[in-house]
């Protein structure tokens, strides 16, 4: 390890002593554990943002009684960590899913305590296939929208009434957004809630970001 990263994961356990913060201890022994580029990238300024818009509309929302949640393209479980770390909320359980096999090492520990209080789990899984009968989520997010190609496919398989949280942006020419819309009419007529709780736009750098909250 050189200087530089020794002090990066100094400055973390401080900052976890300082706020006696879990989450970021967490961070700090996932970054030992898996040192790779991506957990920065999906730590960064724009996605920790972009998240943190979800958590307090969501908070907003619903009041915070969150029950059984389940995070597609979950990647790395950032958001997991952060609904299940907020007090506000009250969570039963998350289970983050993402097709990509090598990320549930990573988010099984960047959610490490929430790991051993059984309140996280991670499942390798492709969303199109997953069956998501009435009843076991009480709330389903993805805010891996712009990836879908045939997004109407998996909206299908959505239970009628079910509570989504639903992200989508503009920020097209990048590997895997297949799907970006320009503005929220169009991701709204992509995702036709019965019944839209929240819509909104957060503008990021280089991009802008949209929000649906709502059922199906």
């Amino acid at each position: 390890m050189s200087d530089m990263e020794s002090m990066y994961l100094d400055i973390l356990k401080g900052l976890a002593v300082h706020f006696d913060s879990r989450f970021v201890a967490d961070i700090r022994e996932t970054s030992l554990r898996h040192p790779r580029l991506s957990l920065g990238y999906a730590l960064n300024r724009n996605q920790m943002t972009s998240k943190k818009w979800l958590v307090e509309t969501l908070f907003n929302v619903t009041g915070g009684a969150l029950g059984r949640v389940c995070v597609l393209g979950g990647w790395y479980g950032v958001l997991g960590a952060m609904l299940l770390h907020e007090p506000r909320f009250q969570v039963e359980s998350v289970c983050s899913v993402d097709r990509d096999s090598s990320c549930e090492d990573v988010a099984m520990s960047l959610n490490r305590t929430h790991v051993d209080t059984g309140k996280f789990q991670f499942l390798t899984a492709d969303m199109y296939k997953i069956e998501f009968p009435i009843g076991k989520f009480d709330l389903i997010i993805n805010t891996s929208c712009e990836h879908l190609e045939t997004i109407d496919r998996w909206f299908e398989r959505i239970p009628y009434g079910t509570l989504l949280t639903l992200q989508s942006n503009n920020y097209v020419g990048i590997d895997g957004h297949v799907n970006c819309v320009q503005d929220l009419d169009q991701f709204k007529r992509q995702v036709p809630l019965s019944d839209v709780m929240f819509e909104g736009e957060l503008t990021l750098k280089k991009y802008t970001r949209f929000m649906l909250i709502g059922r199906r």
